[in-house]
């Protein structure tokens, strides 16, 4: 008969161990143990590890697997050719976190998949959640015929079936926020006002209007280097550009409409290889603690209200659009590979170019300075 047993750890919580000692003619000859972080997590284990190990064969069964869900996590990471991408990388390292993580992979079932699911729900949206479920799926479908490590393909997409039909998960919303000329003025005239005051920190005017004319990512600005820039053909190499199935290598050409050529000769030569030599984490964090500073956002607003740094590409090509561009003309900008996936911009309203007469573009290249 298994047994719990509650201990305080250091931080204050307390964490459950169940424990299970199988005996035969008065010897051990199987023990193991799993803590939780709730009593009703450590039962429900109990319960299903205990008839498991007395179904025929399954003392046998417990002592050639041992190998837990955080094993095949660490195995994936480490095994993987491709460079993981950020936020893969940080759902994956989170997920190590809960309960399932350290449960015997041969023992989760889709009910602990679902029950793993409703934790998270807990201040998640459904599409984040579907994000979290998506990613552990992938570990479900080479654990166990890369490294035998019994992680059952059926049973997380049974989960999957189930949570979609209880819509704990679901697909991310397509996000429609865009920035409006007065917002960027507030953001405009607070960069300047900071640049003035700190001279070495990031050129935010510049890296703002730049997002919005080239319809670059934020991390792939980071990347962009003089060495790919060709003004003469009005293009750059993007390395690494986001794909799908494809995190590194994936190097392409778009072009550069001028008012993005503009502001790279505008950014100073340095002896670094990036134009914008500055990190993802400085960009975003100087961007979102900038729009809640002047009320563009606030701690209680949805975030579909919320402005984001990506957004600034959304309205670039939405841009596109507006001043008349063909899907074909667009990608080449924005370089999606999928037309398909830039329908839903050709169904825009307003026509003309937004920026037009913009004051904020003599500011971040001046016009005699090119």
């Amino acid at each position: 008969m298994g047994t719990i047993v509650a201990r305080k750890r250091r931080d204050g919580t307390t964490g459950y161990t169940a424990q299970i000692v199988r005996k035969k003619s008065g010897k051990i000859v199987h023990r193991e143990a799993q803590t939780f972080d709730r009593r009703q997590a450590a039962t429900a284990w109990l319960k299903r590890r205990e008839t498991e190990l007395s179904e025929p064969g399954g003392i046998e069964r417990a002592k050639t697997s041992g190998k837990t869900l955080a094993d095949a996590i660490d195995k994936y990471t480490a095994s993987s050719r491709k460079e993981i991408g950020r936020t893969k990388a940080q759902v994956l390292k989170a997920i190590k976190d809960y309960d399932i993580a350290n449960m015997d992979a041969e023992a989760i079932r889709s009910e602990d998949i679902v029950a793993f699911a409703e934790q998270l729900s807990s201040g998640r949206q459904p599409s984040t959640v579907g994000n979290y479920i998506s990613h552990l799926a992938a570990i479900f479908a080479v654990a166990k015929p890369a490294w035998g490590i019994p992680l059952d393909r059926q049973a997380i997409r049974d989960a999957q079936a189930v949570l979609t039909r209880m819509e704990t998960i679901s697909k991310s919303n397509l996000r429609n926020r865009r920035p409006t000329l007065q917002e960027l003025d507030k953001l405009m005239q607070h960069f300047g006002e900071r640049q003035a005051r700190a001279p070495r920190s990031a050129p935010m005017q510049k890296i703002i209007a730049f997002a919005i004319f080239s319809t670059r990512r934020q991390d792939e600005i980071t990347r962009l280097a003089w060495a790919d820039f060709e003004p003469d053909h009005k293009r750059i190499l993007v390395r690494d550009m986001k794909h799908p199935g494809q995190k590194v290598g994936n190097d392409v050409w778009v072009e550069l409409p001028d008012e993005a050529i503009a502001i790279i000769k505008a950014m100073p030569r340095t002896a670094l290889p990036q134009i914008f030599p500055y990190t993802t984490d400085a960009i975003g964090a100087a961007f979102t603690r900038a729009c809640l500073f002047l009320n563009i956002n606030t701690e209680n607003m949805p975030d579909e209200e919320r402005l984001h740094f990506h957004d600034l590409r959304h309205d670039g090509v939405s841009r596109q659009f507006e001043m008349g561009k063909t899907i074909p003309q667009a990608a080449s900008v924005s370089g999606h590979r999928s037309w398909q996936s830039l329908q839903r911009y050709t169904h825009l309203r307003q026509t003309g170019d937004k920026y037009a007469g913009w004051k904020w573009l003599n500011v971040v290249a001046p016009q005699d300075a090119n």
